[in-house]
């Protein structure tokens, strides 16, 4: 049978059309609308230049939420990098029943965020599980308002966000740690290893692959956190945990600001795409390190 050069484009041709039709041509629309005064009123938008990005790099309101944003970048990826892998090594010993446990750990990644974010309203309340909890062992005296303070309301719904992705992350170190051959791990121990040293040793570094994964897409998810904010505090208390594109949301859908929000959202696409591209060098060179 003769080869014809255009047959693997054939099979490329209806994934290029999703992803044209549904995100490069909507991004590069929102590249353009972003130097226009697109208000979703007057149905012509006008050409403005760089106003919007102008007036964005000005708005106080804009640097407050971004660096909400980039707090929670700070302090939730590391967790979703580091905890998933010793979860993962847990749940990968050949114990009876342990796909119960497998499945217990996940269930919370595909639970609603309608309705985690109620259950932990109700965690988080002022007689709710939480302070109960640490009254009762003596840690606080008085109630904490987790998510009416602005000191807390932003590193509460963290703390729910890490909760939730824990198990997903999971999987994937899981699949990573079946894939590492058995061998090292009997030589390791007849050297006399512990089980820390293998774990530093062997896991960690054959495990590189699936940390740049998990590394790049928590990145990715914590640039973009929208709906735990949205159920759980609205932005508040005062802004305080209120992120970019809780941000952008307001500014296109509440204030019909669609220039404004896609200015915004073009900042978002460029910072997520930074943090993208070192994570991936810093993992090369891990590789080239481990190699």
């Amino acid at each position: 049978m003769k080869f014809k050069p255009w047959t693997p484009f054939l099979f490329l041709l209806p994934g290029c059309m999703i992803l044209g039709a549904f995100i490069f041509y909507p991004m590069l629309q929102a590249i353009w609308l972003s130097f226009t005064d697109y208000n979703m009123i007057v149905p012509a938008p006008n050409f403005v230049g760089m106003e919007n990005y102008e007036a964005l790099f000005q708005d106080d309101l804009f640097w407050k939420t971004l660096t909400n944003t980039l707090i929670y970048l700070v302090c939730v990826v590391p967790a979703l990098v580091i905890l998933p892998i010793f979860l993962a090594i847990l749940v990968n010993q050949k114990l009876k029943g342990i796909g119960f446990f497998r499945s217990a750990y996940y269930i919370p990644v595909v639970t609603s965020w309608v309705v985690a974010g109620i259950a932990w309203e109700w965690v988080y309340a002022e007689n709710g599980v939480m302070n109960f909890l640490l009254q009762s062992i003596g840690i606080i005296d008085d109630p904490v308002h987790w998510l009416t303070s602005t000191n807390t309301a932003l590193f509460a719904v963290m703390a729910v966000t890490v909760w939730k992705g824990l198990g997903y992350y999971m999987v994937i170190y899981l699949a990573g740690l079946q894939a590492i051959p058995d061998d090292l791990y009997e030589a390791a121990t007849i050297d006399g290893a512990s089980w820390w040293q293998k774990t530093i040793r062997i896991t960690i570094p054959m495990l590189t692959p699936s940390i740049v994964i998990v590394s790049v897409m928590s990145s990715i998810a914590a640039m973009k956190v929208f709906e735990e904010i949205y159920i759980m505090t609205g932005g508040g208390p005062l802004n305080s945990s209120k992120t970019l594109v809780f941000f952008i949301y307001q500014e296109a859908f509440d204030k019909l600001n669609m220039g404004y929000a896609s200015a915004a959202g073009v900042v978002l696409f460029l910072i997520t795409l930074v943090f993208s591209i070192i994570n991936l060098l810093i993992a090369r060179k891990k590789e080239q390190s481990v190699a």
